[in-house]
């Protein structure tokens, strides 16, 4: 068994204070730095994404147009490529060695699966070539990115579990009714004290 931990968009725009802040995404990312830190070798590999979208396009309509709210669909302007907002919130601490996947470039890009690494390697083909069966899952939004990212790993014939205090979503309702999904589709919702 070859064991991964998705780290998903601990990014400062979704953090408090960010473009679309979701409430305790700074809590989620010293979460994620303590579980490494207390167990440096629970994982295998380590992936971390990032949106991280063209700053001259709607990116596939993800943006909404200027004076609009946004919708289910559409959103503010966030992680933009290259802007403080698409970095990784100051309390992440990653190793040196973690894989580090860019998505949303000129798409919405909600799943890990929709990036590719800074080498330009898909996911899924990052996963086979580390002999990947297993991957905890972790970080922000539970409704949104956590959601797509544990779905597609489903999708990939993983084994998911989701360490559920360290993932935080953008309402109550929809977060609930995201990690409902995720175990219908097979994955196992735990806590962070099951990592060893």
């Amino acid at each position: 068994m070859t064991r991964a931990l998705f780290i998903i968009d601990v990014q400062n725009d979704f953090t408090e204070g960010g473009a679309l802040a979701v409430e305790g995404g700074s809590a989620v990312a010293a979460g994620v730095s303590a579980l490494l830190g207390e167990h440096p070798d629970a994982y295998d590999v380590i992936f971390a994404s990032r949106d991280w979208h063209d700053p001259d396009s709607d990116n596939g309509g993800h943006f909404a147009r200027a004076g609009e709210p946004g919708s289910t669909d559409s959103w503010p302007v966030h992680c933009v490529a290259g802007t403080p907002g698409a970095e990784y919130h100051p309390s992440l601490l990653v190793p040196d060695t973690t894989i580090h996947i860019r998505k949303g470039q000129g798409q919405p890009g909600y799943s890990i699966f929709d990036g590719i690494s800074v080498g330009g390697e898909k996911t899924g083909e990052l996963l086979i070539a580390n002999g990947v069966t297993d991957i905890d899952i972790v970080g922000l939004a539970t409704d949104h990115c956590v959601r797509a990212s544990g779905l597609d790993a489903r999708g990939h014939g993983q084994h998911v579990r989701v360490l559920t205090d360290l993932v935080a979503g953008v309402a109550p309702d929809t977060s609930d009714a995201a990690l409902g999904e995720l175990a219908y589709a097979g994955a196992v919702l735990v806590t962070s004290d099951v990592v060893v």
